[in-house]
């Protein structure tokens, strides 16, 4: 379900002139590059961007008011190593640089329960075909959701992918580690969250 836009969005995004970016290539940076694709309200990664100072991290989200209130906290934090991109992960290869991002995130994305629209899901093959090219060698990928279904058959296609299984865990949590607003909500509830980390090895 989309999000209702805020009558404030519009002219704030833009006036935006210092984390709204339109894509990647162009931004001369040494840092490593961490990507949150669907980044939501932007708790996670405005938080982990402000504990970790030597990470470069790129929000990726098509919601504009999502993006407008992740941009205010990052205002806030009065971050360096942060950006924004108002656009839609179907369109990561146009963004980024083939073999350029060192770690991204799946964060609660939308689990598309009904089969027709599984091809939506951000862990689809199409996706992962697409995440393995923008990674760098020995790339890490992260991927979180609450749904136990959308858990299991996401796990049936990372075996079917060149990604390499790290790490497994259907009850994550680490203390000190920044969360989403989901995460948060769902930890708060007692829900257990799902989590898998994979690397892709390209040579």
């Amino acid at each position: 379900m989309r999000m209702r836009k805020k009558k404030w969005v519009s002219a704030f995004l833009e006036e935006e002139k210092d984390y709204l970016i339109d894509d990647l290539h162009d931004l001369k940076e040494s840092r490593p590059l961490y990507v949150e694709i669907g980044m939501g309200m932007g708790d996670f990664i405005t938080q982990s961007a402000k504990m970790n100072p030597e990470i470069f991290y790129v929000g990726l989200e098509r919601e504009e008011t999502c993006v407008a209130r992740t941009i205010k906290k990052a205002r806030e934090l009065e971050l360096d190593n942060f950006r924004v991109i108002l656009d839609d992960a179907a369109d990561i290869e146009e963004l980024f640089d083939p073999s350029s991002i060192d770690l991204i995130y799946l964060h609660f994305s939308d689990p598309w329960p009904k089969k027709r629209t599984h091809k939506r899901r951000l862990t689809y093959p199409t996706f992962l075909k697409k995440y393995e090219r923008m990674l760098k060698d020995h790339g890490i990928l992260v991927y979180k959701t609450d749904n136990q279904a959308f858990f299991e058959d996401s796990l049936a296609y990372f075996e079917q992918s060149d990604f390499r299984l790290l790490e497994i865990d259907e009850d994550y949590f680490r203390e000190g580690e920044p969360m989403t607003a989901y995460q948060a909500k769902f930890r708060a509830e007692g829900k257990p969250i799902c989590y898998a980390k994979y690397q892709i090895d390209k040579v």
